[in-house]
């Protein structure tokens, strides 16, 4: 399995020259089998944008696997040009809440966009997945839901070629301070999707100081995510979904903070890829 990460950003976009190495596209990580073109995508933020070079041209015929309907991950759809073109033959897959394509429609339509879901080009299906196990591109995908504010949000576990990853980039406890450690407790399908994972791809948009703001918006902290990678027993842990006015240098710092940790630590970064 090989994992490029395409968007690393929550809640907007990150230009600037002191967001250059970590990036600024929000979340998208495109997932293939060993040297193939990624036929996998897990969300759909603006770093979706990325993925075209990926496919050396060619038009996309796979998945795409929205955790949940925020805008830092859905807002590159309608931009996402290997999917936008009539020989494309993309199927995209959200948390089941109702009829997908009106779902979608409510902030991909005028007079918030100039088209809707219907006016991509090429050969498009929607699809509302429900919670369980799925055979998706050749990967077993479980879905789960997971508590995080404003929609259905689900994690995901995803195994192929003999190794898994955890995608966690929207989630948070289930009460903050709650938890044995003080982190808040963790939550059991957290536990699930990420036990024993080859990697666990955590949200980390919040600090420890800034536990009560994380929680207003359903998010969790780095300490929270580190926690979660080590009771878990993930075998790495993946910083994600990065706060968009943090620096590059101040994820550094945060990496450099839980370099204690009993699981190894990385930030992710745009055009980081993972061979698992």
């Amino acid at each position: 399995m090989r994992a490029t990460f395409c968007g690393v950003r929550g809640s907007t976009p990150a230009p600037g020259p002191e967001f250059v190495r970590i990036g600024g596209h929000t979340s998208c990580v495109a997932i293939a089998h060993d040297d193939e073109p990624p036929h996998l995508l897990l969300d759909a933020g603006t770093g979706i944008r990325r993925v075209p070079a990926l496919l050396g041209g060619r038009p996309f015929r796979g998945t795409i696997l929205l955790t949940h309907l925020h805008w830092d991950h859905v807002q590159g759809i309608p931009f996402f040009t290997s999917g936008d073109r009539d020989d494309a033959r993309p199927v995209l897959a959200m948390p089941a809440q109702g009829d997908p394509v009106t779902v979608l429609r409510r902030a991909m339509s005028p007079p918030h966009f100039p088209i809707t879901p219907e006016g991509l080009r090429g050969d498009w299906a929607f699809l509302g997945l429900d919670p369980g196990e799925h055979d998706l591109e050749g990967f077993r995908v479980l879905a789960a839901d997971l508590p995080h504010k404003g929609g259905r949000t689900y994690g995901y576990r995803v195994t192929g070629g003999g190794a898994t990853l955890a995608y966690l980039p929207d989630h948070g406890p289930l009460g903050c301070g709650d938890g044995p450690d003080g982190h808040g407790a963790r939550h059991e399908a957290a536990l699930a999707l990420a036990r024993d994972v080859d990697v666990l791809v955590h949200g980390a948009q919040f600090t420890t100081a800034q536990r009560e703001l994380a929680a207003d918006f359903g998010h969790a902290t780095v300490d929270y995510a580190v926690a979660l990678a080590e009771e878990s027993g993930a075998r790495h842990l993946v910083l994600f979904h990065h706060g968009p006015a943090r620096t590059d240098d101040e994820v550094d710092e945060i990496v450099g903070s839980v370099a204690g940790a009993r699981v190894p630590v990385a930030a992710a970064a745009e055009g980081m890829v993972l061979m698992l």
